[in-house]
């Protein structure tokens, strides 16, 4: 059985399971948003992909994936469990990014990472994002092996992929299982009330440990993050779609953080706590607080105190839930709002982040 926080046991949200699959974004979007410095060299559009077998896939990837430690060095592997803070991770260019989960590093911000040939090397946590559950760390080593990171945009369902990482942090490197692809687009409920979207299904064996390494297509490619397993489940595992990574990843390089869209409004998920300190009648929904009444969310008649209960006819039940709604949304956003009894709809206009500069 797996223990959080370091492998986690989500819910699935069967409600909200098909949204669509960040249409906003297209593959020439996705190229400007790809690392410049060399993050994950993909080949050209021109490049025919060949597939490889599995032996030949793990020899290519095998490289490029570490362990992420966060509580000192294991004395050794574990039968029972994966050690307090241990975890994997995957190395996104030469620079020393490696690309992991943020459940794995909360809390901290520095980490010792241990590389596929063996080696120790201390590393330091530069970017989180707890809505997307990723996180970057860097080191200084030489000689680091990034990976290949895809770009594909559709999967079928029962193609062969592999998950690499370091479960129960076992002596000899990392460890491979191979599964299919099992089912797309699905969203979890994660035990801290916030949902995780576009992720992959996937029937690999995923245990403790595994968290933050990469799951790998049959091309030798990284599509997905390995995030989590169901619980009271078998071969019921996610990871966190390479499609829905990418757009963010120069952000979190440049900035240390994801940029979204400045409403002028702090979103708040509401739970019974507070829904009891703010006497509210809403028992699900978005809380708006310190609302500016100079930016989009004020300019449309958004008040601090009301409760966004729907983003274009999608209800909302956590602050994952509004930003993956305004991330699909249009130029034009329309909110369905309660406030204690009274109901209203508004539309807010979205300017979305120009691109990072240097």
């Amino acid at each position: 059985m797996l223990t959080a926080p370091y492998s986690r046991h989500f819910a699935a949200r069967p409600d909200r399971t098909r949204w669509l699959a960040w249409s906003l974004f297209s593959l020439s979007i996705l190229s400007l948003c790809t690392p410049a410095n060399g993050a994950g060299h993909n080949p050209t559009e021109s490049t025919p992909l060949t597939e490889l077998s599995v032996p030949a896939v793990v020899a290519k990837v095998r490289p490029s994936v570490v362990t992420v430690l966060t509580r000192g060095i294991p004395q050794g592997g574990s039968q029972h469990g994966a050690p307090p803070g241990s975890g994997s991770g995957v190395i996104l260019d030469a620079g020393g990014y490696i690309l992991t989960n943020n459940h794995l590093v909360q809390g901290v911000t520095s980490v010792v990472v241990g590389l596929s040939t063996g080696r120790l090397t201390p590393g330091r946590v530069v970017a989180r994002d707890f809505l997307l559950d990723l996180a970057l760390v860097r080191i200084t080593a030489p000689d680091l092996v990034p990976a290949e990171f895809s770009r594909r945009t559709s999967f079928e369902i029962g193609e062969t992929v592999i998950a690499i990482g370091n479960p129960l942090a076992l002596k000899g490197g990392s460890t491979v299982t191979v599964g299919v692809i099992s089912a797309l687009d699905r969203s979890v409920l994660t035990p801290e009330g916030e949902t995780l979207y576009d992720l992959l299904q996937t029937d690999a064996a995923i245990n403790p440990g595994n968290s933050g390494g990469p799951l790998v297509d049959r091309y030798g490619q990284v599509v997905g993050i390995n995030v989590a397993v169901a619980p009271s489940a078998q071969a019921i595992s996610y990871a966190i779609a390479m499609e829905a990574v990418t757009p963010h990843l120069q952000s979190m390089m440049d900035r240390g953080s994801v940029l979204r869209p400045d409403l002028g409004v702090i979103p708040v998920t509401i739970t019974p706590s507070v829904a009891a300190s703010f006497d509210l009648e809403s028992d699900r929904g978005i809380l708006a607080l310190s609302v500016d009444p100079a930016k989009p969310a004020g300019r449309a008649g958004l008040q601090s105190g009301d409760v966004v209960t729907a983003i274009d006819n999608h209800p909302l039940y956590n602050i994952g839930d509004f930003w993956h709604a305004v991330s699909r949304a249009s130029d034009q956003m329309a909110f369905q709002i309660t406030t204690q009894g009274k109901a209203g709809t508004g539309t807010i206009t979205v300017s979305r982040p120009g691109p990072a500069r240097p």
